[in-house]
């Protein structure tokens, strides 16, 4: 073990010395020279090709998009909240209960239902389009398993966020409750 120790760094003096002669050679010899003179090659992870940090942002966001159109977004409970707002304000206090219920709260409970599904058709073609991207991308580079795993994590909640959206958007899902 300890010679080959000592080989290793004797070829790596002999080199060093190999480059140092190949130098003094090229400045004695003057500019016509120089050309000849070959660079050391740059760092090969400067050519290299894209790092996919792309793809896994596409991924997380994916995922992210997917866990809000479950648990519901800022942007639904507001639209809800509006909603609700507009049908107290078009709805008499005379009209029937079942007409209140209706514009006050079935309203509101759509807009959720519809933000949610928007929200899951996100995840769901960002998914999409993160697995489909090393089609069109550097031939040979395969994906990284985390980015394969997270997208299709964004694909699995989007499709279930558009399921459930769908469903409480048609009243499959707790639908209002009959009131008369």
């Amino acid at each position: 073990m300890g010679t080959k120790t000592v080989d290793a760094t004797q070829n790596d003096d002999e080199r060093a010395d190999e480059h140092v002669d190949e130098v003094t050679e090229a400045e004695n010899a003057g500019p016509a020279a120089e050309a000849d003179v070959e660079e050391p090659v740059a760092d090969e992870t400067e050519h290299a090709g894209p790092s996919g940090v792309g793809q896994g942002a596409g991924a997380v966001v994916s995922a992210a998009l997917g866990l809000v159109s479950l648990t519901g977004g800022w942007i639904g409970t507001v639209a809800a909240a509006r909603e609700t707002l507009v049908g107290q304000l078009q709805t008499s206090s005379t009209a029937s209960v079942g007409k209140q219920v209706k514009e006050v709260y079935g309203d509101a409970w759509h807009t959720t239902a519809l933000w949610a599904g928007l929200f899951a058709l996100a995840a769901l073609i960002t998914g999409v389009v993160v697995l489909a991207r090393p089609a069109f991308g550097t031939p040979g580079k395969p994906q990284a398993a985390w980015i394969k795993s997270v997208a299709w994590a964004g694909v699995s909640l989007g499709v279930i966020g558009l399921l459930l959206a769908v469903l409480k958007y048609s009243d499959a899902l707790l639908a209002l409750p009959s009131a008369g």
